[in-house]
């Protein structure tokens, strides 16, 4: 079955490293338990690398809020982390991997040490391996979900982020890993979906379920003017959001180079320099793309660029030659570039993550059916040569099926959870609410508490409550400074 595992030396790596502990003082130090315990070190420290790209998110969502609203970043980022966590641990990591079946795995519901799944590509007893890739998995499920936030700045209850992690984790984000990660349909299709970490099962997922967010949630109060032009609403601290950018670099190297799921013929080390040269062509098609645009280098569209750049290379990262990663990342640079433009007419989105993760989502999965070297495809499995190298649309149209399945289930699921969540509790905050900031009206406090509290002696109360600046700027962009998250 091809799966996740398929990638050569994956199935006898974990093995290996869901040896009893008793090995090794029964048989001593055997090759083959050494190595798996090297694999899952390194999974491990991939998984570490990827939490830590939730600092990356919270950077930005910060950097791009205005000072009213930085500290309901904060609460929203630890909130959803954790109970995604609980929901994957109960749900959702059964639905994605505990199982064979064509939908939806079975097996693995509240996962415990020692349990046995049927089927799947986990089939077995749950041991210290299996953790570890539930674990890593669960990082994948979280980033997923903080994408959807980026778009909803300033302006959603806080008790809506709460019920639609729920539904997410333990359903909506399965459903994809499932499918394409989990030998589901989508990885029987044709010779299989090509996705190496998420270019779709991750970042589409996420941008899917962030649209269907925006169209029932609204722009922000001041976006739109009475001509309906976009304004600028700029954020607060672009060397957060430069921060954010770079961390969220950092962890892509975990998140790709560790879909490898060990160091087995060093196919790790390809993997992390593949994704820094598609980074890299995001970062200076995107520059290039906005100053023949406005004749300005627009730093918040250099970030977009890093982001599109390391989001389309995503799916490519394990089948590509070097050669391809920075004209894959320098396409999604452009993508995000005139993408950003586009939908800001008409939709807010503060942190561009419909262009960034959306349709540069699109664009990297796509790019396997084009790019996808026949050495790598023989080497994991899955699918088979792009067009290229082979002349055959086969692939491309593989991987244009993924998507599509892909953002129609999720879109379907999405719109009518927040659609449920809208007619009952709401799922807007008011409008004198977003006019004092989330900070105070939904945590009591400032994040800034000197820039809204008048007088710097110890036990000064709180002043009036402030209200928005009312940003009217704008500009070539009409979204100076923006980036996702």
């Amino acid at each position: 079955m091809r799966s996740l595992f398929l990638r050569a030396g994956a199935l006898a790596s974990l093995a290996a490293l869901a040896l009893p502990s008793t090995a090794l003082a029964q048989d001593g130090l055997d090759l083959e338990t050494v190595a798996g315990s090297v694999d899952l070190t390194w999974l491990m420290v991939a998984t570490v690398l990827v939490m830590f790209m939730q600092a990356g998110f919270a950077f930005l969502e910060i950097g791009f809020s205005r000072g009213k609203n930085v500290g309901h970043g904060v609460a929203k980022i630890l909130a959803n982390f954790s109970i995604a966590a609980i929901a994957w641990w109960a749900i959702g990591f059964a639905l994605a991997f505990g199982g064979a079946g064509k939908l939806l795995g079975t097996d693995g519901f509240f996962f415990s040490f020692g349990e046995n799944i049927g089927a799947g590509p986990v089939a077995g007893d749950v041991t210290g391996g299996t953790s570890g890739f539930m674990l890593f998995q669960f990082m994948f499920c979280a980033v997923s979900l903080a994408i959807v936030w980026g778009t909803t700045l300033e302006r959603m209850k806080f008790s809506a982020y709460v019920i639609y992690a729920i539904v997410f984790a333990s359903v909506i984000y399965p459903l994809g890993a499932h499918w394409i990660f989990g030998g589901g349909f989508l990885s029987t299709i044709g010779d299989g979906v090509q996705d190496f970490a998420g270019s779709t099962v991750v970042h589409l997922v996420g941008a899917t379920g962030a649209l269907a967010a925006l169209l029932l949630l609204g722009p922000r109060k001041g976006k739109y003017g009475a001509d309906g032009k976009p304004r600028v609403i700029p954020g607060h601290s672009m060397p957060l959001v430069g921060l954010g950018v770079l961390i969220l670099w950092f962890g892509w190297f975990g998140f790709n180079a560790g879909s490898t799921l060990g160091v087995g013929s060093d196919r790790f080390a390809e993997v992390a320099l593949v994704t820094q040269l598609g980074a890299a062509g995001g970062v200076i098609a995107a520059s290039l793309a906005i100053y023949l645009l406005t004749k300005q280098l627009d730093v918040g569209m250099s970030g977009n660029g890093a982001i599109a750049g390391l989001v389309a290379i995503t799916a490519p990262s394990g089948y590509v030659e070097f050669w391809a990663a920075p004209i894959i990342g320098a396409v999604g640079g452009l993508i995000v570039v005139f993408g950003v433009l586009a939908i800001d007419r008409k939709l807010d989105d503060p942190v561009g993550a419909l262009s960034a993760h959306g349709l540069a989502g699109i664009w990297g999965t796509l790019a396997c059916g084009l790019f996808t070297s026949p050495r790598l495809a023989e080497f994991n499995g899955i699918g088979t040569d792009g067009l290229i190298y082979s002349g055959s649309l086969e692939q491309l149209g593989v991987q244009a099926v993924g998507v599509a399945a892909a953002f129609a289930a999720v879109f379907t699921l999405s719109y009518i959870t927040f659609a449920l969540i809208k007619t009952t509790i709401g799922l807007r905050v008011t409008e004198e609410e977003e006019d004092a900031g989330l900070d105070i009206a939904a945590h009591g406090m400032y994040g800034y508490p000197e820039q809204f509290i008048p007088g710097a002696e110890v036990g000064a109360g709180p002043g009036p409550v402030p209200t928005p600046a009312g940003a009217t700027a704008t500009g070539a962009t009409a979204r100076a400074g923006e980036v996702t998250a």
